[in-house]
């Protein structure tokens, strides 16, 4: 004890210094835990850009002489520049009525949707197309009413456009008749309408776009079936043709008995029923035979309507 209170501050000295070293070496097994840990884990990365390597048949970032990964960016950049050209071919098809022209009520669509059909049942008299008796373009459910669901106002507004577009473009392409438009179920009347107004189907939305089926049904010789997918590729709205069935024509097509029809004159032509036309002589004692039978050609329909978006730098 007296070698102690002599040296008192060497004995201090000694406890702190040994302190001072344990710390350290704790510091030190610390700092050689956590270099472990980085060590580890920058090897788990270099064996991720390993394999991230180019490989045969796989992609990779490229090299000093080609950078893959700017090429990606320049491809994708060219892809949306070309997606905003494209909407010029995917103009929106106005709703009817036009939410623009009044606002949209019971009243309003009723009034709209009676006017649209005279509308239609017109324009296909005038270009000699037969239509069902009273037909209501798949809008029958909705023809006796006065009071709509709520939320339905809006995708019928959308179907009335998109079903008169379709429409005038049968109506433009001359067919013989127009047998039925069918859509997809929007409103709660839909339940309840003539079941031959619907397909089982409904529209889609994905990243890009909203997609519509619709399937027509119509009876026209090759030429006229021609010219309505001509009408549609050329329309200035997202038309797609998903498919199309086309057979003889089994059954008689309502027409008027003192209208023979021909192929090629829309609603005039060749009878009706498959009759065959009489055979054309020419000079050299052969014939030939015009036999072109009445085809019944039901065509699915696509309505791509492109969602709104802001381009990418």
């Amino acid at each position: 004890m007296g070698w102690i209170k002599r040296n008192l501050f060497l004995v201090i000295g000694g406890v702190l210094t040994l302190g001072l070293l344990g710390a350290a070496g704790y510091y030190n097994y610390k700092s050689w835990s956590r270099n472990s840990a980085a060590f580890d884990k920058l090897n788990e990365i270099y064996g991720n850009l390993k394999n991230l390597a180019p490989q045969p048949g796989k992609p990779g970032p490229g090299n000093d002489k080609i950078n893959n990964t700017q090429t990606a960016k320049d491809q994708e950049r060219q892809l949306r520049d070309w997606m905003l050209q494209t909407t010029n071919y995917f103009q929106p098809i106005r709703p009817i009525p036009s939410p623009a022209a009044s606002p949209l009520s019971d009243q309003t669509f009723a009034n709209a949707l009676h006017h649209t059909l005279d509308q239609l049942q017109h324009e296909a008299d005038r270009a000699s197309v037969v239509l069902p008796p009273k037909y209501g373009f798949s809008f029958e459910a909705q023809l006796a009413e006065m009071k709509f669901a709520p939320g339905s106002l809006e995708p019928l507004a959308e179907q009335l456009g998109e079903v008169r577009a379709i429409s005038r473009i049968l109506f433009a392409a001359g067919i013989n008749s127009l047998d039925s438009v069918q859509r997809v179920r929007v409103a709660d009347e839909d339940a309840s309408g003539p079941q031959s107004d619907y397909i089982d189907e409904h529209s889609v939305t994905n990243d890009l776009a909203v997609i519509t089926p619709y399937v027509v049904t119509i009876r026209a010789f090759s030429q006229e079936i021609a010219q309505v997918l001509a009408g549609f590729a050329s329309s200035p709205h997202g038309f797609v043709i998903k498919g199309i069935n086309v057979q003889p024509s089994g059954a008689a097509a309502p027409a008027a008995p003192d209208q023979p029809l021909q192929p090629g004159m829309g609603g005039m032509g060749q009878q009706y029923g498959g009759a065959s036309p009489p055979t054309m002589p020419v000079k050299s004692g052969l014939q030939t035979v015009l036999n072109e039978q009445l085809l019944r050609a039901t065509i699915e329909v696509e309505v791509v309507k492109m969602l709104p978006r802001t381009p990418k730098n």
